[in-house]
């Protein structure tokens, strides 16, 4: 028996007669081209995919040329694909032949993948790169030709200035993560600096010249010709979908995401990445659009935003009957990409190792960072991997765009074949128990708080309080039952806050995170030791905080939050006014193991250090944003531990004093870099050599004895080694000076 006779009894029952056709006719065709290496793993790669197939059938000579190359044996170089397709256009003269190169390259580069993947020689990771790369190079390559033939018919576009302008294409969803499927769409967006006009004998606004450049790049690789298509062109996501312009000048593309920006667009921008033309006015525009992806606060309304994203997802699976699609299906891939990026858009703003667009290394991100718990985000790692492979290996079958498991029973055989199991059922099981796990993850992430789920119907009275829906003496009669002596007062309070500028100023949205978190609230005061107290202040806290909702979102999704908040608030109005002043700190009330354990001298130190790490030296307002946040944070730490007895009198004034002796530490250290950075370091004379001058900061009163209070000012002196000398950069400057 021959090893293709071995090769293929090897397959499935249901595979091998038309396995055996296949390979046939192809090998009938190719001739004896065919290495023995591709010839033994022909009969597998063949069962498992119809592109294959069909691509060998149409050009019998691509695999052997893939094979005497070594890409089929061999991972592609970074720069491969473009190198080959370079070759390929050289004397391409019209978009005609563009378009006929530009498909023909795609079947090859596919062939390539395909067979590297579905053989096994490549890893899932390589696999998803190449098929981004392919893409990237296909738009880029296509890109600069069309704006060579019409800056050679209506001039190159330009700015106020003079400047030239070049269109940037974003590329959005799995292409700008370097994610991108066996037969994905790819999402762009189109984008120019400024306005102006080309400088031809025959002008266009640069609106008009960037507008049919874009039209002449989406023909170029979406037109159905009888070649094919090169990529499927989605350009929905730009601003105002498919109403809006094509492309957008920077500045109209900043205000509408400030003005309009939704939250959908925020979580789809995360993964926006320069793929095509200008890449350093690309790398300008990503930045002008991080502030409205990336909040400088911590953002919980993003949590209940992608709940309702997912619901929404949800309710259309049902409705088309898609429970079995392993993309937006329960337990299926947007779930576990939507459980990176809520940490993303919560905590991306204040962390920068969050802002990546490749989901696994944000899942290994948070397991390394406590914010999963480790086995968790491996799961969830494991469980991408396997659905991401079979999702590849399901759209290499024919290269379709489908997402939903097979029917019929030799498409099953394949796609099971394909990940490596011996019949359906077993992979059906692994699947699903993939998919349970991940849903369980899920949930835990995205449900509705214990505490509000469980007691919506027990709060129900006090919602009503709240709502004002009921006649005053039936809401003071809730009120005192709760536990609250003062009803009348407690009432009025509430009454006014409702009524308030700030509360009658809220979006609809606000005012339904308001409604939601109000009864929570309530029953939190009612049952801590001093009710009425408590309520106050805490109503006051809101009052200042009520019109940023996020903050809202924060202490409705997490009521261990809000239990610490009504704590500390019912014991010490100090607390509470500090907290309505600096709402940021109300992210610290998440975990109270470390909120009533104030850090020590080197903790400090340490965590600072980390607030840090990711500022540039010369961004100095938001290095004195972070020493605020710093010095507030671990003040309420030792408030807190301090009102809770946790530690005696005399050792709240030794952990100030750390915090401010560990501010002005990193202050020195930042300002002598940043001194040094423009003028130089300084330089004095000695006997024999030049020196560096010593500088110190000498504490007096309250700082200098080591009893420091909550409101204290810092009295210092400065003071520096004497000497003749001047700093040795550019800009020198006097020592003393």
């Amino acid at each position: 028996m021959s090893q293709l006779d071995t090769s293929i009894d090897a397959l499935p029952e249901i595979l091998r007669a038309q396995t055996r056709e296949r390979v046939e006719q192809y090998l009938a065709k190719a001739g004896g081209d065919c290495s023995v290496a591709v010839r033994a793993q022909l009969p597998r790669v063949f069962a498992m995919s119809d592109f294959v197939v069909r691509s060998c059938l149409l050009e019998p000579q691509l695999l052997p040329e893939l094979d005497r190359a070594g890409l089929l044996q061999n991972p592609d170089s970074p720069d491969g694909s473009r190198a080959r397709l370079r070759v390929a256009l050289e004397g391409v003269g019209d978009a005609d032949a563009l378009m006929r190169v530009l498909r023909r390259f795609r079947r090859r580069e596919m062939l390539r993948i395909a067979w590297r993947d579905l053989s096994g020689e490549a890893v899932l990771e390589e696999t998803i790169v190449d098929l981004s790369r392919l893409a990237e190079v296909c738009i880029d390559e296509a890109l600069a030709l069309h704006y060579r033939w019409l800056v050679e018919r209506y001039g190159t576009p330009r700015d106020a200035k003079g400047r030239a302008q070049h269109m940037v294409v974003l590329g959005m969803g799995k292409l700008g993560g370097e994610e991108l499927n066996f037969s994905s769409d790819i999402d762009l967006i189109f984008a120019y600096p400024s306005a102006g006009e080309t400088d031809g004998a025959r002008p266009r606004a640069n609106e008009e010249f960037f507008t049919s450049l874009g039209r002449k790049l989406i023909a170029a690789l979406d037109a159905a010709t009888p070649d094919g298509q090169a990529f499927r062109v989605d350009m929905r996501l730009r601003p105002y979908g498919t109403s809006g312009p094509l492309a957008m000048s920077f500045g109209a593309m900043e205000t509408y995401y400030q003005s309009q920006g939704r939250e959908w667009e925020r979580y789809a921008l995360i993964k926006a990445r320069v793929v095509a033309g200008d890449r350093d006015a690309g790398a300008e525009l990503l930045e002008i659009l991080r502030p409205f992806v990336y909040r400088r606060y911590l953002d919980y309304g993003a949590l209940e935003s992608l709940r309702e994203m997912k619901a929404m997802i949800s309710r259309e699976v049902r409705r088309r009957g898609m429970e079995d699609n392993i993309k937006l299906g329960r337990g299926g891939i947007r779930e576990i990409e939507f459980i990176g990026q809520v940490f993303q858009l919560i905590r991306g703003g204040r962390d920068a190792s969050l802002r990546q667009r490749r989901i696994v290394p944000v899942l290994r991100y948070l397991a390394g960072s406590d914010l999963l718990p480790d086995y968790g985000a491996y799961e969830l790692i494991e469980a991408y991997e396997f659905l991401r492979r079979a999702e590849n290996r399901l759209q290499a079958m024919d290269d379709r765009q489908v997402h939903e498991l097979p029917e019929g029973s030799l498409q099953r055989a394949r796609l099971a074949l394909a990940m490596g199991f011996d019949s359906w059922e077993r992979f059906a099981e692994v699947l699903e128990r993939w998919r349970r796990k991940v849903h369980e993850h899920f949930e835990q992430v995205f449900a509705l708080p214990r505490t509000e789920r469980d007691e919506q119907a027990d709060d129900s009275h006090l919602a009503d309080v709240w709502s004002a829906e009921l006649d005053e003496g039936d809401a003071l009669a809730i009120l005192r039952e709760a536990g609250f002596d003062d009803a009348e007062g407690i009432y009025q309070r509430l009454m006014q806050f409702m009524a308030g500028a700030n509360v009658r100023a809220l979006s609809a949205s606000g005012r339904g995170r308001l409604d939601r978190l109000m009864p929570l609230l309530i029953r939190a005061a009612a049952v801590s030791e001093r009710p009425d107290a408590a309520l106050r202040r805490v109503v006051d806290v809101i009052d200042a905080i009520v019109r940023r909702t996020v903050y809202l979102s924060l202490l409705a999704e997490h009521p261990m939050a809000l239990s610490q908040l009504v704590q500390l608030c019912a014991a010490s109005p100090w607390i509470a006014r500090f907290l309505a002043r600096h709402p940021l700190l109300l992210d610290e009330l998440l975990d109270p193991r470390s909120l009533y354990v104030p850090l020590s001298r080197r903790q400090l130190e340490q965590d600072l250090r980390g607030r840090l790490k990711d500022v540039d030296v010369l961004d100095l307002e938001q290095q004195m944003e972070i020493l605020r946040q710093f010095k507030q944070a671990s003040y309420l730490r030792v408030a807190a531990a301090d009102i809770s007895g946790a530690m005696p009198l005399m050792v709240v004034s030794d952990y100030l004093t750390d915090v401010a002796e560990v501010v002005v530490s990193t202050v020195l250290a930042l300002a002598y870099r940043q001194m040094a950075e423009r003028y130089g370091k300084p330089q004095v004379q000695t006997e024999s050599d030049t020196a560096s001058p010593g500088f110190a900061v000498i504490a007096y009163g309250k700082l200098g004895g080591i009893e420091l209070g909550y409101g204290s000012d810092l009295d210092l002196v400065f003071l520096y080694d004497p000497g003749e000398g001047s700093t040795d950069g550019e800009r020198s400057v006097d020592t003393h000076v």
